[in-house]
């Protein structure tokens, strides 16, 4: 039987691999659309898809990153329900989006496995997350805004539904990383020169 230290290295090591593969590029690869890390942003991300790939394409890569998110937390905590076995299976997924072996360690900034892995770690707070996502997103038409303000909202709506230390800490470090991988985003915001959401002809 696995011991302690085991076990966590399996769910965090099965998560991260998870985690790396990329909805976007596999996306466009098959769908003979160019390699997102090639134009635009150069993010490999749904928002960047949609503007170089088109909806149908950006939908995939969407729900594919959500997934990669979700599905490692769910099953971690299938096989262990405690807070800190369900918090490595989802900052290992996220980790695996931003830093990916498979890709060199280049990846997106890891908005909707972020969501994937909150909608695990608590459903509820992963509606609000989101939903507070489509009103900023409704508002200013900026997905880097809406993704900024949702995730400093987030850790806050998760610790007053579940008042777990371990799963409000772990979404405290996800949220820091994003803004962290949003900085250049941060400084267009302020500049007024970050794209709006929508397709590249629409901007």
């Amino acid at each position: 039987m696995m011991n302690f230290e085991t076990s966590y290295l399996l769910y965090a090591l099965a998560a991260y691999l998870v985690g790396s593969l990329s909805p976007a590029i596999i996306t466009c690869k098959l769908m003979g659309l160019k390699d997102p890390r090639s134009v635009g942003s150069k993010n490999p991300g749904a928002t960047n898809v949609l503007r170089h790939g088109g909806k149908k394409a950006a939908i995939i890569t969407l729900i594919g990153d959500m997934l990669k998110g979700l599905l490692p937390v769910v099953i971690v905590s299938m096989l262990d329900p405690a807070a800190a076995a369900i918090s490595i299976a989802g900052v290992c997924a996220f980790l695996g989006h931003i830093y990916p072996v498979y890709y060199g360690f280049q990846g997106g900034k890891g908005v909707a496995t972020y969501y994937g892995a909150l909608l695990g770690f608590n459903w509820m707070t992963g509606i609000a997350a989101l939903l507070i996502w489509l009103l900023v997103a409704a508002l200013f038409r900026l997905s880097s805004l809406s993704a900024l303000v949702s995730s400093a909202a987030a850790p806050v709506v998760l610790w007053q539904l579940s008042h777990s230390a371990e799963l409000t800490a772990t979404l405290i470090f996800m949220s820091l990383l994003m803004y962290w991988r949003h900085r250049s985003n941060i400084q267009d915001i302020i500049g007024g020169r970050e794209h709006k959401i929508g397709p590249k002809n629409s901007n």
